[in-house]
């Protein structure tokens, strides 16, 4: 029997404990509006990766792949400050930086993580130049760091034994962890909102509840993998609310707040 992270298992807990609310975020094409591996491409010598290179990637095996690719960037001389400048200037997804103020303003009210497949050098270069590096209580990517000479290396988050999703990242089992972790010191959630875009997000949205709730952004793939559970006969638990700006999703986290 897995734990309940939901109030209503912790009879004691609720005393001197506010109740919370989870948001749940992905952070490529979901808070940036960009792909982070892809864009550092920009770095390279004409702006791309020889053939022999972007051939050399096996489906499920992506982080070893930007491994080559940064090992390449390396080899031309590419420094850490062209990186950082050039990851700076990803633009953020609509709405995002709005989304983003708001729940800065109100984290008495919300937990905030990150579980994506980038690395923890991109996210946090990005984050912290637009300010928005405290709003998150914790960010889950694969490890990333500049090794003496200046190469930059990326290692897989974990190991895990899931059938449907890429071999160094199963966000369902980073956010069960999570949970599991908070429970243990007494946090519960009202409420999880999950917040992406991919196809593997799908794992952790079917992980969720009834009183949840999973934000697909409209036309990415994380969309029709449950609209095609919903056609099929397994639907997700949670409910559905599509987005195409973070004005909406902060529309409905003000709903919560009302409630």
């Amino acid at each position: 029997q897995e734990g309940d992270w939901r109030g209503s298992a912790l009879p004691g807990v609720g005393l001197g404990a506010p109740m919370k609310f989870l948001l749940v975020f992905d952070f490529d094409h979901t808070i940036i509006d960009e792909n982070s591996d892809t864009w550092i491409v920009k770095c390279a010598p004409e702006k791309k990766l020889p053939n022999e290179l972007r051939n050399s990637y096996r489906p499920g095996h992506w982080t070893e792949y930007m491994g080559r690719a940064f090992a390449y960037l390396g080899d031309n001389g590419v420094k850490e400050d062209e990186m950082k400048r050039t990851m700076t200037t990803i633009p953020f997804a609509a709405g995002m930086v709005d989304l983003l103020g708001f729940i800065g303003k109100n984290k008495e009210f919300f937990d905030c993580i990150i579980i994506s497949d980038s690395n923890t050098v991109f996210i946090d270069w990005i984050l912290k130049a637009a300010d928005f590096h405290k709003v998150f209580d914790e960010v889950f990517t694969n490890p990333a760091a500049f090794t003496s000479t200046g190469y930059l290396t990326v290692q897989n988050f974990h190991t895990h034994h899931c059938a449907k999703c890429p071999k160094n990242l199963c966000k369902r089992k980073v956010l069960k962890e999570f949970l599991d972790k908070q429970l243990e010191q007494g946090v519960s959630y009202i409420q999880i909102v999950y917040i992406g875009d991919g196809g593997n997000d799908l794992c952790p949205v079917t992980f969720l509840k009834k009183d949840d709730i999973a934000m697909p952004r409209q036309g990415y793939t994380l969309e029709k993998k449950i609209s095609q559970l919903s056609q099929g006969l397994s639907p997700v638990d949670c409910s559905v609310l599509v987005w195409s700006s973070g004005v909406e999703i902060m529309s409905y986290l003000k709903l919560l707040l009302k409630e």
